[in-house]
C-alpha cells in the first residue's frame, strides 16, 4: 500500500518524464500546509531560472501579520511574481508541472495568476 506521499511523487514523475522528452521549461509547484513554493527550471533540468514563495520575507510582510501562506490569495501573489521573474528571466513558455498535486485550489490559484502575468503554458 501506497502512502499519499508516495501516491503523489508517482504522479509527479510521470509528468517530469512526460516534460522531460519535451525539453521545454517547466513551471514547477510544491505546496505545503504552510507555504507554497514555485520554479521556473531549464529544459534540460539543471538549472532554476527563477523561483518564488510564501517563505519570502517581503511576501510575508505583503500577507499581514499572520503571514498566511497557505491560502489561495497568497497562491496567486505568487503565480504573479514567479510570472514576473521568469520573463525577467527570458522564458516566455513554460509547461506546468503540478508536481502531482491535484489542480485544485492553490495550485489552480498560482497557474491562473501566472497566466494573467503573461506566462504561456
Amino acid at each position: 500500500m501506497l502512502t499519499k506521499k508516495e501516491q503523489r511523487l508517482r504522479r509527479s514523475r510521470q509528468t517530469r518524464a512526460r516534460i522531460a522528452l519535451q525539453g521545454v521549461v517547466r513551471l514547477s509547484v510544491h505546496r505545503t500546509n504552510l507555504h507554497i513554493y514555485a520554479s521556473v527550471v531549464s529544459g534540460d533540468g539543471t538549472q532554476v531560472l527563477a523561483s518564488a514563495s510564501t517563505a519570502e520575507k517581503d511576501v510575508r510582510e505583503q500577507l499581514g501579520v499572520a503571514g498566511k501562506g497557505a491560502n489561495a490569495a497568497a497562491a496567486a501573489i505568487i503565480g504573479k511574481r514567479i510570472a514576473e521573474r521568469a520573463k525577467a528571466a527570458g522564458v516566455e513558455k513554460v509547461a506546468f508541472d503540478r508536481s502531482g498535486f491535484a489542480f485544485h485550489g492553490r495550485v489552480k490559484a498560482l497557474a491562473e495568476a501566472a497566466r494573467e502575468a503573461g506566462l504561456q503554458f
